[in-house]
């Protein structure tokens, strides 16, 4: 049995490398054509960065064209997969069944996005048979499903092990289109399942403790990697290409090391319960299992109102250290002062303190550092490196 790929989302160049630096085998991002008009799509000169990075790790890149097309993009579509091809991409993943021949002429491989939700046997021996070589499973999918699809195929699946989901099925919703005139599959998605809704029964106001809602919890298989890998899926698949570093660093690491963790001590692996908490702290909705214990109840969803809050433990990224005068220089990313406790993290290794000393850019002593992305120095007494993250662990 193989280890399987952890494969990281990647919002742009900067979460590209921080997620291979985590421990990402693989990352998916967006250029043209792709489901997430919101965030700065990737040109094809940061494509080609990220690629040659990713290489140089023997790490791959695959780069979803995932939007459902219309006529107005046949003309411009193939150029575009003509550009991937030339900067290497190790696959693109798509919806939409006519860019199949296109990309296998041109010499690209190619993923079956989620947005298909293919979620039994049958249609993944469709899919093979037309040349997809990998098929990411529908996020409905239970365990049964899976290892009854695995038993019956020898195509590569894909799953989704954390991140948010969808209330509809993936790639069917078209509530976003229809009352904010943003779709859904083309990238335009309002998340209006996470609105606060009137509720009438006929003419009659529903009054309850808290709105009516029906956003979806989001998705953690921490606890099931096991059954995952046992089962054979060859990519597990992290979602959140509009995420912040920290959150990415912070999920891709936990999952590393828990896939790391089974891998090289079956037999006497015991799943430790501390992940939950790391994954939590970084999460802004409550995480469960969704669909893969066979959880289809009220408990999968918010009914009642819900509380997301805003993390600000993330207070700053390492750029460089300084290892003779022992100071780390950092970008702030939320505010911090004097007196507060610290944990610096990398890929590798962690590190807590108390800041005492803080320096501004002409090494002044300053007691606070409230300016986005301000550039201060801090006494680090052991070793740290660029892209290393800081959180707060106790305010002061």
């Amino acid at each position: 049995m193989e280890k399987p790929e952890l494969l990281a989302p990647a919002g742009d160049l900067e979460r590209l490398k921080i997620a291979l630096l985590y421990g990402a085998d693989a990352v998916y991002i967006g250029g043209m054509f792709n489901l997430r008009a919101n965030t700065p799509n990737s040109t094809l000169e940061d494509l080609k960065e990220g690629v040659e990075y990713a290489h140089k790790l023997n790490k791959k890149v695959y780069v979803t064209v995932n939007i459902a097309m219309h006529n107005k993009e046949c003309e411009k579509i193939k150029p575009y997969l003509k550009e991937l091809k030339k900067i290497n991409v190790d696959a693109i993943i798509i919806s939409d069944p006519g860019l199949i021949k296109m990309a296998k002429e041109i010499g690209l491989e190619v993923h079956l996005s989620t947005q298909n939700s293919t979620l039994n046997k049958k249609s993944v021996k469709f899919w093979e048979n037309e040349g997809v070589s990998r098929i990411v499973l529908a996020r409905e999918c239970s365990k049964e499903d899976i290892k009854d699809i695995k038993e019956n195929n020898k195509i590569e699946l894909e799953v989704f092990i954390h991140g948010a989901i969808c209330a509809s099925y993936s790639g069917r919703c078209v509530l976003s289109n229809y009352l904010t005139n943003r779709d859904s599959n083309r990238g335009g998605c309002s998340q209006i399942c996470r609105w606060d809704f009137d509720l009438y029964n006929e003419n009659k106001k529903i009054e309850g403790e808290k709105p009516f809602t029906f956003c979806t919890k989001d998705l953690s298989m921490a606890k099931y990697l096991p059954d995952l890998i046992n089962l054979g899926v060859d990519s597990l698949k992290i979602e959140g290409r509009m995420r912040s570093v920290y959150y990415i660093a912070t999920v891709v690491k936990t999952y590393r090391s828990i896939i790391d963790e089974y891998f090289n001590n079956k037999k006497t692996y015991k799943y430790n319960k501390e992940y939950e908490k790391i994954l939590d702290d970084v999460a802004n909705r409550e995480s469960i299992t969704q669909f893969f214990d066979g959880n289809f109840g009220k408990d999968v969803q918010y009914y009642n109102g819900r509380k997301e809050t805003t993390n600000q433990e993330f207070i700053g990224i390492v750029l460089s250290y300084d290892e003779k005068n022992k100071l780390a220089k950092v970008e702030q990313r939320n505010h911090f002062k004097k007196g507060d406790n610290i944990e610096i993290f990398g890929p590798k290794t962690r590190q807590k303190l108390k800041i005492n000393d803080i320096y501004d850019e002409d090494m002044n002593i300053i007691e606070i550092v409230r300016h986005p992305k301000q550039i201060v120095y801090l006494k680090v007494p052991e070793k740290v490196e660029e892209n290393y993250m800081i959180k707060c662990i106790d305010k002061q």
